[in-house]
């Protein structure tokens, strides 16, 4: 069992690595806090070094822990040979890139998000879309929205858009649409079409070269093409900086949200 540490420890993660350890599961806690009581309720600990998290709303946070689960799944595969050795190399290789190919994320989005979020920094309502691979990172992308601009924002996966949330869908709302799995692309612009007949404008985060989602989107942004295991890291890094950009927007300080703790104590 992995028990995953983001910004603040709660109640319930140790609650339950203490639990599975009652039963005979190995824990390891997943946490950039070496002192942290995640540590102490486990059996052993991976540290993802991401440096000192000024804000509960770290966004490195995120980002390192993902990087550091597919480290671990790497280094899984290769003790039971599930990967072929070249397979393994080639994602090894990937994953190595990943910093400078983050570095060209943020030099590129950093001013048209810029612009977007002052653009949107009045909108009441988010919705924020993905299948796949693409679902964890709107949902990332919508929690850190709400937790420092103070806009409600509500993540789905697509496919179950028609189930509720759509009934939220007007020409005031901006709908975030995370495209970079090209796996379930025919689907997701199926439902970005119903989304534009409700009169709602669309900003999608696509891959390099993907040119139909710019016929479902009013505003594109394209991130480097990646293993698509890996699109999620770059994936997440517009969509953080809309979050801070939009809250810069609104006047809030993005490093002192309120009501946030680091640590929840209270089930």
């Amino acid at each position: 069992m992995l028990g995953i540490s983001q910004s603040g420890e709660t109640a319930d993660t140790l609650a339950a690595m203490r639990l599975a350890r009652t039963h005979g599961a190995t824990v390891i806690a997943v946490t950039n806090a070496q002192a942290s009581q995640a540590t102490r309720d486990s059996d052993g600990a991976l540290f993802t070094r991401a440096g000192l998290e000024i804000g509960v709303a770290a966004t490195k946070t995120f980002v390192a822990q993902v990087v550091l689960l597919y480290e671990l799944a790497l280094r899984l595969a290769e003790v039971r040979g599930s990967q072929p050795g070249a397979v393994l190399a080639d994602l090894q290789w990937a994953l190595d890139e990943l910093p400078e190919l983050i570095d060209q994320v943020l030099a590129s989005v950093d001013q048209p998000i810029h612009e977007l979020a002052e653009r949107l920094a009045r909108s009441s309502f988010f919705l924020y879309l993905g299948r796949l691979s693409g679902l964890p990172v709107a949902l990332e992308g919508a929690l850190k929205l709400k937790e420092i601009s103070y806009v409600p924002t509500d993540a789905y996966a697509a496919g179950e858009m028609k189930h509720g949330p759509i009934a939220l869908l007007g020409p005031d709302t901006p709908v975030v649409c995370v495209a970079t799995d090209r796996r379930v692309m025919p689907k997701l612009l199926s439902n970005l079409s119903e989304v534009r007949a409700r009169g709602a404008q669309v900003l999608a985060i696509a891959t390099e070269g993907c040119m139909e989602i710019a016929e479902q989107a009013e505003h594109v942004i394209y991130i480097p093409d990646t293993d698509p295991l890996l699109q999620v890291v770059l994936g997440i890094v517009p969509l953080q900086l809309f979050a801070y950009h939009l809250a810069r927007a609104r006047g809030l300080n993005v490093d002192q949200p309120r009501n946030l703790a680091k640590t929840v104590t209270v089930e």
